[in-house]
């Protein structure tokens, strides 16, 4: 499966709406403060009628009642997902950053594996630290052809450096939610 390299997250469809002109083609709404169901339906609408992939994370019941296509679970979400719904219906993204969450990923048989944080992140507090360009490397040889992702403190440069060492997505959260000029550096990532 080929997915597009550049792969934003965001936290509602108003972002969306304003990254699918720009030509990304796959793109995360990771809602938290919102209802969840009116931003999925929202950014599902949006992302089907500009031909892109929508990835709901965590909210896989949702993703499932509402038609979408993808779901991003992380670790924990795993405790609770139903695994083979999911599966029989949707293309799953899953989390992972130490060699217990790889091998935990790779019995669900996932769409695409995330690795991070692969630089520091503000993002979120997380108790893992750096993983590091390097990690790419070896998480790539391990899942062959499983699509590997990048997340974590990128930047278009760094996104660079990620794909180089193995990953074939890269991430990007507060690089482009935190730019004074949020288009413009949307448009740097597409040069990916």
């Amino acid at each position: 499966m080929t997915l597009p390299r550049f792969y934003p997250i965001f936290d509602s469809a108003d972002w969306i709406a304003r990254a699918l002109p720009l030509g990304v083609r796959m793109v995360q709404l990771r809602v938290k403060d919102r209802d969840p169901e009116e931003e999925i339906t929202r950014a599902r609408d949006l992302c089907r009628a500009a031909g892109a992939i929508l990835v709901v994370n965590d909210h896989w019941q949702a993703a499932l009642d509402l038609d979408c296509d993808w779901v991003h679970l992380g670790q924990e979400d795993l405790d609770d997902a139903d695994l083979p719904a999911i599966k029989a219906r949707l293309k799953l993204g899953i989390s992972t950053h130490d060699e217990a969450e790889l091998e935990r990923a790779l019995a669900c048989d996932p769409d695409y594996i995330a690795l991070g944080p692969v630089w520091p992140t503000i993002l979120k507090k997380m108790k893992w630290e750096r993983q590091g360009v390097e990690k790419l490397t070896e998480w790539k040889a391990r899942i062959g052809t499983i699509p590997l992702c990048a997340i974590g403190g990128l930047t278009p440069e760094r996104a660079r450096e990620a794909l180089a060492a193995g990953a074939d997505i890269a991430s990007a959260v507060t690089d482009i939610t935190l730019n004074p000029d949020p288009q413009a550096r949307m448009r740097e990532w597409l040069t990916l």
